[in-house]
């Protein structure tokens, strides 16, 4: 199981598998302080995601560039490809506490 807050960067439109399951993909930008060794780190990555079912109309309302805390699976793209994929098992809009508390943590982890 994976959770990171994150951003939607890029989104594409609703589809539907031939068994008539809405989807929906995109990238997700990560960007976090975190401790290694007892040092701060700062992280930051992109990761495609996809999200089905009621996942992806909860993903499709989450505006772009607006932070969410995401949760799922990591997964290989397809049977013969060794890139990365964050199934999404559940998908909510941060608020704005979870917001400042979030970038309470980062400046206490860079010492400010």
């Amino acid at each position: 199981m994976v959770s990171l807050n994150a951003v939607w960067i890029e989104r594409d439109a609703l589809r539907y598998t031939p068994a008539g399951v809405p989807m929906v993909s995109g990238k997700l930008q990560h960007q976090s302080a975190q401790t290694e060794a007892g040092q701060p780190r700062e992280t930051g990555f992109e990761i495609t995601a996809v999200a089905a079912a009621e996942q992806a109309d909860a993903a499709l309302a989450i505006p772009l560039n607006q932070a969410c805390r995401v949760t799922g699976f990591l997964n290989r793209k397809s049977r013969n490809s060794r890139t990365l994929v964050l199934h999404i098992t559940h998908i909510e809009l941060l608020g704005e506490s979870e917001l400042k508390t979030e970038q309470m943590t980062k400046q206490k982890l860079e010492g400010n």
